[in-house]
């Protein structure tokens, strides 16, 4: 989806390494960085968190 976004050659490549710069961990997320998150909410370890807003940014989000 992001590629249809930025499109290709020379700017959707600016606009996607220019992506890559603002996020602190240096990379765009993975389908595997949600995994961690996915397990917590389904388990009964999360029985008790209700309304909340997880930021799975890699860091993108708290930045600034």
């Amino acid at each position: 989806m992001l590629q249809s976004f930025v499109g290709e050659g020379e700017y959707g490549q600016k606009v996607y390494e220019g992506l890559k710069r603002a996020i602190p961990l240096k990379r765009l997320g993975r389908p595997e960085d949600l995994e961690g998150i996915v397990a917590f909410l389904a388990s009964d370890d999360s029985v008790f968190a209700t309304g909340q807003v997880i930021s799975i940014s890699g860091g993108l989000t708290m930045h600034g």
